[in-house]
């Protein structure tokens, strides 16, 4: 007897789950605001990692709301499906968020069935939207045509984007701008009658700042433009900067930082606009970067599937120092590499899987400031054998046969992170100049001070679990250890108590689970001399428990750090 599928009313429900996570992150989102204003910085934090955990709890409430009205009888049975989605179709045509509910669509069935049965009759494998033309809507944009007078649409500007907080010194900030748009942009352009301003009329905010984006452009030539604003607790507001170089803007957006909050009726339409000021960045990091992640994996799904189908690229070992915990393989031709945790760990490893996973999820909802590569998870990936280097499948093979399926003529890969590919930081080093190696053990301190003053403490500091970025940034991407840096116990080595003690082979003291040694670190973290020593000379107080203790004093107190996503040298 045929099931009766009331295809219809199903894709109604679905709908109206989307429509409530939507409202809810809205909500969230939209006091972004009212935070800023107030200052309330763990606040922020806070609904960042909610926003992000929503769209699992919603998904998940409408799977079960789901089942309750019609039963795994007719949920469960793929034939409904087609005619489900074609429904679905009809009811998202007119919305101005119908990339995201298709998104939504494909999460509710595969939350149904398990992340198989894939294809394009029964969910959205490829989006029946068309691509958005920037000329296809009204933007949400303010224009401003300075006609030779620069210093009058920067205060405009200034005036159109006040907040409830007054500027500290809207003068000051004002001149500020215009002097370093004058010394960026070349003499001729802030001359040109046809110069033109474009901002997003919603600003932008994540963790202490605001951030109004847009661009400069004449009719030959255009510039990224962000305007970072920052609230000065107690002492007003202050337009910190004007930055115009795109590499400068790519890095606030990178995907080694904090999802945006941003108001966005259209986010087509944003995204687009973005497209044009960051060519570079592929629309799966912008989606990403407004907390929009689930779409911008799905993005990044579909570039992957187009690239595997129109080149001849395949899968190869990535290369560097093999992991003790996860194996890594890459795409030459794809800026990524796919992370599967081994079956076995090395013997020096104390975690277990379940931790594994645990710790790369926790990535998702602290604050990376601007030094954690952010991940995809995926589960029950599917590709072509034909896709894989003899030399790559046999080793995934071998690590993780719990993981890596060969089905016939696929390869199923059961689950995996992806992350951005960078150069790993020994492997950096070994070719680097004089001042490459400087700069880059200068930021390797860096970083490891950033993410400890944001609570995160790597535990495994090794070169080779930190990757350089394009832009020469190190990001920390090894997570099977990570922790919060206030469940780490840091201690001074105790003094021998006899001088035999320095000769034993085993210390003369007491080790707890979580003791860490800072003095242990120069000979943990280099094994070249030259290079631990110039370590020492930039980061020595890295070596010294004093210093740890005194962060983790500062975090439990509630201080939240500043950690600028664009150079603040020269501002006062």
């Amino acid at each position: 007897m045929a099931i009766r599928c009331p295809a219809v009313a199903i894709a109604r429900q679905i709908l109206d789950g989307f429509d409530d996570y939507r409202e809810e992150f809205r909500k969230i989102t939209n006091l972004g605001r009212e935070r800023f204003e107030k200052a309330q910085w763990q606040e922020i934090q806070d609904a960042s990692a909610a926003r992000i955990q929503l769209y699992k709890i919603r998904v998940n409430l409408a799977r079960e709301a789901l089942l309750s009205e019609y039963g795994e009888d007719v949920l469960l049975n793929i034939e409904c499906w087609p005619q489900i989605k074609k429904s679905y179709i009809g009811q998202i045509d007119l919305r101005l968020d119908d990339e995201l509910s298709e998104t939504w669509f494909n999460s509710i069935f595969n939350s149904l069935f398990s992340h198989d049965l894939i294809t394009d009759d029964c969910m959205f494998v490829h989006s029946t939207r068309s691509a958005l033309s920037e000329h296809d809507a009204p933007m949400q944009i303010r224009t401003y045509r300075p006609h030779g007078d620069l210093a009058a649409a920067l205060r405009q500007i200034s005036e159109d984007y006040r907040f409830a907080v007054p500027y500290a010194d809207q003068e000051r900030d004002l001149q500020r701008l215009e002097k370093q748009l004058r010394a960026n942009l070349p003499d001729w352009v802030c001359k040109d009658p046809e110069l033109c301003i474009e901002l997003y009329s919603s600003r932008l905010y994540r963790n202490k700042g605001a951030y109004l984006v847009g661009r400069i452009f004449t009719q030959d030539e255009q510039w990224p433009l962000v305007i970072p604003v920052l609230n000065r607790e107690g002492q007003g507001v202050r337009m910190d900067a004007a930055i115009i170089d795109e590499a400068e803007v790519s890095i606030i957006f990178s995907f080694t930082r904090s999802y945006f909050m941003v108001r966005v009726a259209y986010p087509a339409e944003f995204i687009s606009f973005l497209q044009r000021i960051l060519p570079r960045k592929h629309i799966s990091e912008l989606y990403t970067s407004i907390g929009f992640y689930k779409q911008g994996k799905t993005e990044f799904y579909r570039a992957l599937i187009e690239h595997l189908e129109t080149t001849d690229d395949k899968f190869i070992m990535a290369p560097g120092v093999r992991g003790m915990v996860m194996t890594v393989f890459t795409l030459p031709g794809f800026n990524t590499v796919f992370k599967i945790i081994k079956d076995r760990f090395s013997p020096s490893k104390t975690v277990d899987r379940a931790t594994v996973i645990d710790r790369y999820r926790m990535v998702k909802y602290v604050d990376r400031v601007g030094r954690l590569a952010d991940t995809q998870e995926f589960a029950d990936l599917r590709f072509p054998i034909s896709k894989f280097e003899p030399e790559c499948l046999e080793e995934l093979l071998d690590v993780a046969p719990a993981t890596v399926e060969v089905h016939g003529d696929e390869v199923l890969i059961r689950h995996c992170w992806t992350e951005r590919r960078m150069t790993p930081l020994n492997i950096y080093l070994e070719t680097a100049n004089e001042q490459q190696i400087h700069e880059a053990l200068e930021d390797y301190g860096l970083a490891i001070k950033q993410l400890a003053a944001a609570n995160i403490f790597p535990s495994d500091m090794l070169l080779k679990n930190f990757g350089v970025t394009r832009h020469g940034r190190v990001v920390f991407y090894d997570y099977d250890e990570i922790s919060y840096l206030t469940e780490v116990n840091f201690r001074k080595i105790p003094e021998p108590r006899f001088p035999e003690d320095e000769m034993s082979a085993e210390p003369w003291y007491s080790v707890g689970p979580h003791d860490v040694f800072p003095e242990e670190f120069p000979r943990f973290l280099f094994t070249d001399i030259k290079l631990r020593k110039l370590f020492k000379e930039m980061h020595g107080d890295l070596f010294t428990a004093a210093y740890w203790q005194g962060l983790q004093d500062a975090i439990r107190e509630g201080t939240v750090i500043d950690v600028f996503p664009y150079k603040r040298k020269g501002i006062e």
